[in-house]
């Protein structure tokens, strides 16, 4: 399921960097994704919103209907 996860993030990513953002996939622990953002993403206090509305249900479409998308920061 990771390398699905992988191929999901890279399909939305360019979204994000049109718009001066980028996301990086960390780790893929049980049905949990955790992503970084950067760029203008990570400052944006529409970023949850981000995750939430985009790039999670973009996942939970392509990939699996359980996931859930984790923004780690550090």
């Amino acid at each position: 399921m990771e390398d699905k996860v992988k191929a999901a993030i890279e399909a939305i990513r360019p979204a994000l960097q049109n718009d001066g953002g980028d996301i990086e996939f960390i780790k893929l622990d049980d049905k949990k994704v955790y992503v970084r953002l950067d760029g203008a993403c990570a400052g944006c206090p529409m970023s949850q919103m981000t995750l939430k509305s985009g790039v999670e249900r973009y996942l939970k479409e392509t990939v699996d209907s359980g996931l859930e998308v984790v923004n780690d920061t550090f």
